[in-house]
């Protein structure tokens, strides 16, 4: 598999950052059959937490967080980059959006444990058409 981006919505939501309130969401969409793509949470501080979601079918999405009476934010825009999980996998895609003076100013990556990785970046929002040419996406 060779290096593969791709542009990306996301949509978040704020919630309470305390035990078993990630698991509640996660088991409430997970009944309602929604596919993550990925997933990402982060404190934010003052007892609250974000979570993303990337989703391959909104609509379910939206539907369950509604049920939920969970407020998604969104779509907001990112970069999804995907491969062979090898030495300086993603050096190239940071190259060529430094050499166009973009920065990245968050991401995530893991391996999935089977050769390939993927990467779930974000640029600032006045950047990112900018990005997706850089990165011929």
């Amino acid at each position: 598999m060779s290096l593969s981006i791709r542009r990306v919505n996301y949509y978040h939501t704020i919630v309470e950052d305390k035990h078993g309130k990630g698991y509640w969401l996660l088991e409430h969409f997970r009944q309602k059959g929604v596919s993550l793509e990925a997933f990402i949470a982060f404190p934010l501080g003052g007892g609250k937490s974000q979570m993303d979601f990337v989703v391959g079918d909104v609509e379910v999405l939206r539907q369950a967080a509604l049920e939920a009476g969970i407020k998604l934010i969104g779509p907001k825009r990112a970069f999804m980059a995907q491969g062979d999980d090898e030495v300086g996998a993603i050096v190239e895609l940071h190259q060529k959006l430094s050499s166009a003076g973009i920065n990245i100013h968050a991401g995530s990556g893991l391996s999935a444990g089977t050769g390939t990785f993927s990467y779930l970046f974000w640029v600032n929002s006045d950047d990112y058409e900018n990005a997706a040419l850089a990165l011929e996406v």
